[in-house]
């Protein structure tokens, strides 16, 4: 996508990635974020403002999130966990969110037990060639991570 020039005109849409529909309580960045991108595509739309997707705290808004650089959990697409082998399909089966409130407890209390379940069985081998990636997101990300990994522990 190339840089709009002075006087170009564009479109797009804003909307949090948390208003996507999904059967896991609240949208993701899984399938329903890459079909809405699809859709925006063929609707002729060259831009998604997606606003703050940081870890939240009281309230929920992203607008209060606790970090600045970190990404909040809850955006994690169970649907992804299943196809990287981190969990079984049958971890996501289930359960039922009524689709048209977002009970933010409950969400997060089912996808911070599917992110347990998906880091055992990660530190359990399921993925080895993952190690490797997810060493190096460490070390460069070093400089806030660790003190975030502390702050949120």
């Amino acid at each position: 996508m190339s840089v709009l020039s002075r006087g170009q005109r564009s479109a797009g849409v804003l909307m949090h990635v948390t208003s996507l529909p999904s059967r896991h309580g609240i949208g993701d960045l899984g399938p329903s974020a890459f079909a809405w991108i699809d859709r925006l595509h063929e609707a002729g739309q060259q831009w998604w403002q997606g606003l703050p997707v940081g870890p939240t705290g009281f309230g929920d808004s992203p607008y209060s999130a606790l970090s600045a650089v970190a990404g909040n959990g809850l955006l994690i697409s169970p649907d992804l966990l299943v196809e990287d082998q981190l969990l079984a399909a049958r971890a996501i089966e289930g359960q039922d969110f009524p689709p048209e409130t977002v009970d933010y407890d409950a969400v997060a209390a089912f996808k911070v037990g599917l992110l347990h379940i998906a880091w055992r069985r990660f530190n359990g081998g399921a993925r080895p060639d993952l190690a490797g990636p997810f060493e190096e997101f460490c070390t460069r990300q070093a400089g806030w991570l660790d003190d975030y990994a502390l702050f949120r522990a």
